[in-house]
């Protein structure tokens, strides 16, 4: 299973993937996360580009884990509609999408992605306004069950 968590900046997504791995307390389950992604590949390039060798990165470290028959949590800004929808086909039903977003100031709002495109479909749509963490992780978790 891969879930891959898309939003903004600052709505949550890494804290949210490390709580599910958290709550599966399963050494089947890792995060991958796009801060990491970037430091590993040494990527600084935010530009449409580098956003987008970023994420395909991501993508195929994802895909080979859960070949591997490990869970995969992505906690990555992924901008791009197109990009993550080829993702879903290519991966069919073993993918989840959950779009995480807030409308809290969270002194990330300076990096937020301008051409941002939320998912119109086959997602979870994931608000983390007045909630905890861990609702939010739960709220992920009981869409797979």
């Amino acid at each position: 299973m891969i879930i891959w968590l898309t939003g903004q900046p600052g709505a949550g997504k890494t804290t949210i993937a490390k709580e599910i791995v958290n709550l599966q307390s399963s050494a089947d389950w890792i995060n991958i996360d796009g801060d990491d992604i970037r430091a590993i590949f040494d990527n600084k390039d935010y530009s449409e580009q580098g956003r987008r060798k970023n994420i395909e990165l991501a993508q195929q470290i994802a895909l080979f884990l859960h070949k591997k028959g490990r869970n995969v949590v992505v906690s990555l800004v992924s901008p791009y509609k197109d990009q993550r929808d080829d993702f879903k086909i290519k991966v069919g039903e073993n993918i989840f999408e959950a779009y995480v977003h807030t409308t809290e100031i969270r002194g990330r709002e300076n990096f937020h992605v301008q051409n941002y495109e939320p998912p119109t479909e086959w997602f979870v749509n994931v608000s983390t306004d007045n909630k905890t963490v861990q609702e939010c992780a739960e709220q992920i978790i009981s869409y797979l069950i």
